[in-house]
């Protein structure tokens, strides 16, 4: 029974537990028993809160008995990304300064998902401050693919898309600079949204008019992250760039008819290497768009100068967002972290003036391009998972990389226009190994991506699978 709790999606959970047909007590039990069979061996959720969430759960079932009003996602169990406050629980941003750090308030992107009726049952491990794709940490160490133990799980949000793919969550919560929300739920055959800048509105956050990293929902399928986005979603006065829409939206059902829109299929991202076995399976669902009764045609925006841009604005959110964190403490801090901090410093005003203007050359490129297409389908991440003893890929077909992020631009050149994007599952390598593809939608037209996601995943050959980790 708890096995077959932990299979059901999250809108159907949600169905269930507003008949009474399961309470909430059931739910978060069975997800409790889930984590303690297989948290052991991944390390996806490294703060657990058990005695108090079920205390929680008892209270849900307690105002659904009375007639109380239920949210969207009322009993449905969630652990925040260590990166997010979360008032009493520890929050340590995979960082040994943090260690025993236990924040007085919620995050906004915490307190909205309480209100709405989640029930948070602990964290999910993420790299130290976000940084990089990987997820590993002084504090608790690495978390792997469930897929295959020897790989990453990628990251940001790592320990997010494990507890996804293994079942110990419905839904999770993640954020994405570069790929964040993107990259592990490629790896681990999931769904991760990075919604349009101010649709999820960001407090604290120590750059308030940045659009440059998001928190967004990750899930199973896309139906149960648009659940979780109308519960994220809506304004805000703490964020100055809060779209002024509500949320609901995102929680009627996504069914569309997609004859004779226009796709546009990435063709080689201007020069950047990708892994063939990357390549051939995003190639193969070429076809399932053209099921759907889309015109797909070869065609991408002009990338020159978008790896440029993003790395100076990236710098720029490591100065401001981390840097102040480590003063006198940089011994404490990995080697990346600290590039990024030193890149930051020593970038000039003329070079912050150049990127800031480039940057909006290259959203109006990106503008102009969406006019003609409705979408732009490419692959989430360049690599499938790799070791995840090795810290970053190096190399992608004989192509040696210059940073730590460069076998992320698939990901990040979508960041730095601002535009919606999602990764969906969409097939595995040879050896198993899965893979994601990206659809990015046009400027704030998170819905539209939604719908066009939701279609590709009913009409794809290859379906995801909840694995035993």
């Amino acid at each position: 029974m708890s096995s077959d709790i932990c299979r059901l999606s999250a809108v159907e959970l949600v169905r269930l537990i507003r008949a009474k047909e399961l309470s909430a007590r059931d739910v978060v039990g069975a997800h409790l028993a889930r984590i303690e069979q297989l948290n052991g061996g991944l390390n996806a959720i490294v703060t657990l809160v058990a005695d108090d969430a079920i205390a929680r759960a008892r209270l849900a079932d307690e105002d659904l008995a009375h007639g109380c009003e239920a949210g969207p996602l009322h009993g449905l169990p969630i652990a925040h990304k260590d990166l997010q406050p979360t008032r009493g629980i520890r929050t340590t941003f995979g960082s040994p300064i943090y260690t025993d750090f236990v924040p007085s308030e919620d995050s906004l992107t915490v307190e909205r998902l309480r209100l709405a009726g989640a029930i948070v049952v602990g964290k999910t491990n993420t790299p130290e401050f976000g940084a990089g794709s990987q997820t590993f940490n002084p504090v608790f160490g690495n978390t792997v693919n469930p897929y295959d133990r020897s790989k990453t799980c990628g990251g940001s949000s790592g320990g997010a898309a494990v507890a996804l793919a293994t079942g110990m969550l419905p839904i999770a919560d993640g954020s994405d600079m570069g790929g964040s929300l993107r990259n592990p739920a490629s790896f681990c055959g999931v769904v991760g949204l990075r919604p349009s800048p101010g649709r999820v509105p960001v407090w604290p956050a120590p750059t308030g008019w940045s659009t440059l990293s998001v928190d967004g929902p990750m899930a199973r399928n896309v139906a149960d992250a648009a659940l979780m986005l109308s519960a994220m979603a809506g304004p805000d006065p703490r964020s100055p760039i809060a779209i002024d829409e509500p949320g609901r939206r995102f929680a009627a059902p996504l069914d569309r008819d997609f004859k004779g829109v226009r796709v546009a299929w990435w063709k080689d991202l201007g020069g950047v290497p990708v892994d063939r076995r990357v390549r051939d399976v995003v190639h193969m669902q070429r076809a399932v768009f053209e099921s759907l009764g889309c015109t797909v045609e070869e065609a991408e925006p002009d990338f020159t100068d978008f790896d440029a841009v993003f790395k100076t604005a990236r710098a720029m959110a490591f100065l401001t967002g981390v840097a102040p964190r480590v003063v006198g403490r940089r011994d404490q801090v990995k080697e990346t972290i600290l590039w990024e901090i030193d890149r930051g410093e020593r970038l000039t005003a003329a070079e912050i003036a150049w990127a800031e203007t480039k940057r909006t050359e290259i959203y109006h490129r990106m503008r102009a391009f969406l006019q003609r297409y409705d979408f732009f389908v490419l692959p989430v991440a360049q690599v499938p998972p790799f070791n995840v003893d090795q810290p970053f890929v190096t190399e992608i077909e004989g192509v040696a990389m210059e940073t730590y992020i460069d076998w992320m631009k698939s990901c990040y050149y979508i960041s730095i226009v601002g535009n919606p994007a999602i990764s969906v599952p969409c097939g595995f390598t040879p050896a198993g190994l899965p893979v994601g593809l990206q659809i990015v939608g046009r400027h704030r037209d998170d819905w539209g991506l939604l719908q066009m996601a939701h279609a590709f995943e009913g009409a794809a050959p290859v379906r995801p699978r909840q694995i035993s980790g």
